[in-house]
């Protein structure tokens, strides 16, 4: 079955190489937006592909500005920004809307991968030809179809540059042929998912982390929001930002880049870690928007601890539950195993021995303690709720794809998921 992903590198670039990638990317973005005021001022009878691919082949030989970007990646926008506008009309998305300079993320498309012209020059670098650039040194942090593995099985499809805040990197395409999995033999295990215990299983795991930053980052992280507080409050409204201010949002940037960063690659682990080791994991369909939603109420009806609920919501939002849902979905597809989601409210408060709700069951953060009288059972609550969790799965208490949520995802490498019931 064909497989496709992508795998994202950093560059190594000089200063001058940065200049020309940043020269390329504001010019993409450029083209998004003329062609986005060309496609609003014409009538519907002449917004045609050949036209607009017209108007950017005549923009590219008029200003030279805008030639800096490679024609194939001209035609990526072009082709971009026609699909934007398909998926408006077929209700998947929002109409595609002007680029600002500062809010939009740097990116050019190399679209063809045979112009990459990959190549292993070390064990920790690899070399990427990148148009108009030149050969230019990435990080080798996997293995890439080239050379001789290159071929129409497996290889490179194309690629995009990106730039956050720590820099340009390269994310690749890569297509692979590969031979469906196999069932997996693993067991099921059920996820609790915490702040002060990330993850707890049901067979009395948990995958903990530290914090993300250090203490000395986290004391830069500080003094630099202050200076940027205050610098922003000496500025006029509609003053322009000075450079000063831009200058400190960029080391903001670059460490909460770094944070997030640190909390990628631990999900990556944890979440390989568990596809490897479970044939089934069974989570929580938790409402991540509902359970984040600000507590300041209205000026009519104000709403109360609003300074502890929003720092429970950063809290929440910094574990980012969700994606790590997303990384175990596609790894256990992979692997050939199944990943379901059950309903969550009650979990905590559910005993895993009787199966009896009682509010007040859970009396600590991490102590549960049954209130039936003919139970009384003891233990940890994060324990507790895994195992609640599991047993609504065995139970036939999965979510169905009828109830809004594509939930039980199985290795069948595009064919539809099965439901569990």
């Amino acid at each position: 079955m064909k497989r496709q992903f992508g795998h994202r590198a950093r560059l190594a670039l000089d200063p001058d190489q940065v200049a020309v990638l940043d020269a390329q990317a504001h010019a993409a973005r450029t083209t998004w937006n003329l062609l986005h005021d060309w496609w609003l001022m014409l009538p519907k009878a002449k917004r045609t592909l050949v036209a607009a691919d017209a108007v950017i082949r005549q923009g590219r030989k008029e200003l030279a500005w805008l030639g800096v970007l490679p024609a194939q990646a001209a035609q990526a926008v072009l082709k971009s920004y026609f699909q934007a506008w398909k998926n408006c009309w077929e209700k998947r998305a929002q109409a595609p809307e002007f680029k600002a300079r500062l809010r939009t993320r740097m990116s050019i498309d190399i679209p063809q991968g045979r112009d990459l012209q990959v190549v292993r020059v070390h064990r920790r670098w690899g070399m990427v030809n990148i148009p108009k650039l030149g050969r230019v040194k990435f990080r080798w942090t996997r293995e890439l179809p080239v050379g001789k593995h290159a071929d129409t099985d497996q290889r490179i499809t194309g690629a995009r540059l990106v730039k956050d805040a720590l820099g340009w990197h390269i994310a690749f395409r890569v297509q692979t042929l590969e031979a469906a999995p196999a069932p997996h033999p693993g067991p099921a295990v059920g996820i609790d998912a915490g702040i002060t215990v990330p993850l707890a299983l049901s067979d009395g795991n948990t995958a903990e982390h530290g914090p993300w930053l250090s203490k000395k980052e986290e004391a830069r992280l500080l003094r630099y929001e202050q200076q940027a507080a205050r610098r922003k409050a000496h500025r006029k409204k509609g003053e322009r930002t000075s450079r000063r201010l831009h200058h400190t949002y960029n080391q903001i940037a670059r460490i909460r880049a770094t944070a997030k960063r640190r909390r990628d690659d631990w999900q990556h682990r944890t979440t390989t870690a568990l596809a490897d080791t479970y044939g089934t994991v069974v989570v929580e369909a938790l409402r991540i928007t509902n359970m984040t939603r600000s507590a300041k109420g209205t000026a009519d009806k104000p709403g109360t601890k609003a300074a502890q609920k929003a720092g429970l919501n950063r809290a929440i939002l910094g574990e980012a539950w969700g994606r790590t849902v997303q990384l175990l979905a596609y790894k256990l597809t992979h692997r050939g195993g199944t990943l379901a989601e059950v309903p969550a409210p009650g979990t905590s408060q559910e005993c895993s021995q009787c199966h009896t709700v009682t509010p007040g069951s859970r009396r600590s953060q991490h102590e549960f303690v049954c209130n039936n009288p003919a139970c009384g059972w003891e233990g940890n609550a994060d324990l507790n709720a895994a195992r609640t969790v599991l047993h609504r799965y065995r139970t036939g208490h999965a979510l169905a794809p009828a109830a809004g949520r594509a939930v039980v995802r199985r290795a069948t490498h595009g064919v539809k998921p099965a439901t569990a019931r």
